[in-house]
């Protein structure tokens, strides 16, 4: 379970007085609290947020010089007006240094630094000590008289405000000071990546860093943190403009490598993904990918530390890993912020392992089949806003870091998501142009994920083709969901051929591109694309409220929903097709979702999602889309969990009104197990699951079966292991427990209670069939008794006619 890579983030707040005491003691408590992880790791890497990266803008090679650092709360450069009303304390308009007198810091004191932390860190943890350096382009963490004051021209972005972000592809005027990198001034149209590439050269090289993280999106595109940006303006797609914004970002890589070609290069990337990236500001990750520039994957976004956005955190981060420049990829946590006055594990987590468990069950599948997991940890920050560093962090995060990675996925999980990587590149700068399509697709996701859809393995659909052609039978236990493919697509052969031999898909968005083969497959012929309100039949059972329903209504806006419901059943005889949603207005109907199950097919089945992104067009001008409220409108995107019951697999909430929100539910699979891991927004609501196999038994929670489902009332974060499904006609409260082994060679044991007349389900860890014994009513020592004689059925045991408590050991 070793890590490749542990970096510990932090900045030189905690480094409160001058002295050289102060300095190794600091470092020394670094790795200290950070070592029970670090053991665990083959190298260790501090990155430092000294400041912005305007110290590396403004290095002019003088090691004696002082430079602004990040020694404030709040932003730094604010750049809007406070409004009338805000207290004077609002630390996004008036910042406030975090101690009444913070230390000078010169280049050569950094030097120094950069110096005893690897020094330090070798000697406390015994592991190689790379140390980083940051860039940011936005007016947050330190003074900025280079950013907003000599060359306000390179600020194109106005995500916190006009002329806020530095724009990767922004050239610079003249300026006749004397650089490192340019001792004879910076000339009229110097790019910024040459510039900030052989500015990096001098600085990296002189200081003793190691590698250069790129924050805040810098190096994709204009605004990283929002959905509008170079192409879409927030009510029209401007493809016409791809291809050259395309050129511009290409541009700027290219010309910070030739300044610092052999420097490492690690990035955040955007607070978005790869089809949204794409489609609001034709960023090019394939090419950027893909073009031998050394760098590293971004990480997953710190959206749901923020806003408990998961959707957009796990969505982004999957597509952003479907494809990857090389082999490895990161995974961040978000421990403290230096600037803001919050340390999400102890105030927006409230202490609760979610965003450790939920990101943790992510994979991706590579060309060749196998799952891959994140090979590095990445912690920002070990220290506070005030420059403490909390020991009870390290203590309380470290031990889920490690649950996580000892249970890390090793087989696709019950869902994979089929990114179509290269497709959605050729759709955005492509001619025609679909970048209606590519928008579409993630946001849509983004809400079925935050609507409880259980996604979190991902496959890109150049990988689905090249894995199904050598491994047949990989995804026999998944459902594959994918976006209508293309028209004579090998990702289109792919999963017709995969359905076709008894496997299950489920589609989602438009089909004006989806080949005939496809449509007569699902019983569906296009239509006149027909947008606005609709009257929503919803023939699926769903989620139960108890005081309010949710809205009856569907908006779908051809805007964000890539245009209109554009789909009918082609043959309403057809005895295998089931309508699980209809959309009706005006007398004409659309299909909302559907499924159809040809015996032909060897028990595979099929099923559509039109799928509609349920926000509201006219709130546009935020970072994010702003979901309809439910009450009113149906959501669209929970059309995708509802269709999940279609091919046996029920996941139900329960709740009083439509705006509590449904449990989010990751399912990985590890040791032939299932690993259940949530995040419940509300505790009130209650979770209810039946799959194939039957409801699922959580290891040490107890359920009440009713009309065969299991119902949990989880807490506010939570992980459990499952290996027993149970079948059974009459309810009952039923548990499942670990019990001590008590016997040599036992390793384990679980102990079932309340069953009723149940066909059990276990599913062994691998090399470990030949030892399971089952014992019905078991007394200890469980030497004798009842044993039972069981089946084998696909991966799993199966024992028929099981009541009262029941003893599974091996």
């Amino acid at each position: 379970m070793d890590f490749r890579n542990i970096q510990l983030e932090m900045s030189l707040k905690p480094f409160k007085d001058n002295s050289d005491e102060t300095m190794r003691r600091v470092c020394r408590e670094v790795f200290v609290q950070w070592a029970a992880l670090c053991r665990h790791a083959d190298r260790v890497s501090v990155l430092l947020w000294s400041a912005d990266g305007s110290e590396i803008l403004e290095y002019k090679g003088d090691l004696d010089e002082e430079f602004e650092w990040a020694k404030w709360v709040g932003v730094a450069n604010p750049r809007r007006e406070r409004p009338k009303g805000v207290n004077a304390t609002a630390i996004h308009h008036t910042p406030r240094l975090y101690i009444e007198k913070p230390i000078a810091w010169t280049y050569r004191r950094l030097k120094k630094l950069v110096e005893t932390l690897k020094e330090i860190g070798a000697d406390v943890t015994g592991k190689p000590i790379r140390v980083g350096a940051t860039f940011d382009p936005g007016p947050e963490f330190a003074v900025s008289p280079f950013k907003y004051k000599r060359h306000p021209e390179i600020c194109m972005g106005t995500t916190m405000g006009a002329g806020t972000f530095v724009c990767c592809y922004a050239t610079l005027h003249e300026d006749k000071t004397a650089y490192a990198g340019f001792p004879d001034g910076i000339p009229e149209g110097a790019p910024m990546g040459a510039f900030l590439g052989r500015q990096c050269r001098h600085f990296l090289g002189d200081l003793g860093f190691d590698y250069l993280w790129l924050s805040n999106g810098f190096g994709f595109g204009l605004e990283t943190w929002g959905l509008r940006g170079a192409v879409f303006d927030g009510q029209k797609f401007m493809p016409e403009k791809a291809r050259d914004v395309h050129d511009k970002n290409m541009n700027f890589w290219t010309a910070l490598r030739k300044e610092m070609p052999d420097v490492p290069i690690e990035n955040r990337g955007t607070n978005l993904s790869t089809g949204m990236d794409l489609a609001s500001d034709a960023v090019p990750l394939r090419e950027i990918y893909r073009g031998s520039y050394g760098i590293e994957p971004p990480p997953n976004s710190p959206w749901a530390a923020i806003n408990s956005d998961f959707g957009l955190e796990l969505i982004g981060w999957m597509s952003h890993i479907a494809e990857l420049p090389g082999e490895t990829f990161p995974f961040r946590f978000y421990t403290h912020d230096p600037w803001f006055l919050n340390s999400p594990w102890l105030d927006r987590y409230g202490r609760q392992p979610h965003d450790i468990y939920l990101p943790l069950s992510v994979s991706r599948i590579n060309e060749r089949g196998e799952v891959r997991t994140p090979t590095s940890i990445l912690f920002l920050t070990i220290d506070d806003s005030h420059g403490d560093m909390p020991e009870t962090v390290p203590n309380e995060v470290i031990p889920h870091i490690i649950e996580g990675r000892a249970t890390q996925p090793d087989q696709p999980g019950p869902l994979v998501w089929v990114y179509p990587f290269d497709e959605y590149h050729d759709m955005t700068f492509g001619e025609p142009s679909r970048i209606d399509e590519v928008f579409f697709g993630d946001w849509f996701m983004r809400g079925a994920v935050n609507n409880g859809l259980p996604l979190n393995t991902v496959v890109s659909a150049r990988n689905l083709v090249s894995t199904l052609g050598s491994k047949p039978d990989r995804f026999d236990e998944s459902l594959l969901v994918s976006p209508v493919p293309d028209t004579d697509s090998e990702w289109s052969a792919a999963l017709m051929s995969h359905v076709k031999r008894g496997g299950s898909a489920l589609l989602y968005g438009p089909i004006r591109h989806a080949r005939k083969d496809l449509l007569d497959a699902l019983n569906v012929a296009k239509a006149d694309p027909l947008s606005g309100e609709f009257d929503l039949q919803v023939e699926i059972g769903g989620d139960r409220l108890l005081s309010q329903p949710y809205g009856k209504r569907l908006a779908h806006h051809d805007l964000l929903s890539a245009g209109g419901m554009d789909g009918m059943v082609k043959n309403e005889r057809d005895a295998h097709t089931r309508i699980l949603a209809l959309a009706t207005r005006d007398g004409d109907s659309r299909v909302a979702a559907l499924i159809r199950r040809p015996p032909e097919w060897n028990g595979g089945g099929l099923a559509w999602v039109r799928g509609t992104v349920s926000c509201d067009p006219k709130q546009t001008g935020g970072h994010l889309l702003v979901p309809l409220n439910p009450a009113e409108y149906f959501p669209g995107e929970m059309l995708m969990r509802y269709a999940l019951s279609a091919f046996g697999m029920e996941m139900f909430a329960e709740k009083h009104a439509p705006a509590q929100g449904a449990p989010l539910v990751c399912i990985s699979r590890h040791r032939n197990g299932f690993y259940f891991a949530g995040f419940c927004p509300d505790t009130t609501v209650s979770l209810h699951l039946r799959f194939p196999q039957g409801a699922p038994l959580l290891k040490g929670v107890e359920t009440r079966i009713v009309n065969g489902r299991a119902g949990y009332h989880m807490p506010k974060a939570w992980k459990h292991e499952c290996r027993v499904f149970v079948e059974q006609k009459e309810d009952s409260v039923v548990s499942c427990k670990e019990r001590h082994c008590g016997e040599v060679n036992v390793r384990r044991r679980l102990l079932m209670n309340g069953l009723k007349n149940a066909t059990v389900r276990f599913y062994p860890e691998p090399g470990t069939e030949a030892d399971v014994k089952m014992l019905r009513n078991p007394k200890p020592p469980f030497l004798e008794g009842d044993f039972v004689t069981f089946a084998r059925e696909g991966r799993c045991l199966v024992a028929e006619n099981i009541s009262g408590e029941f003893l599974i050991s091996w």
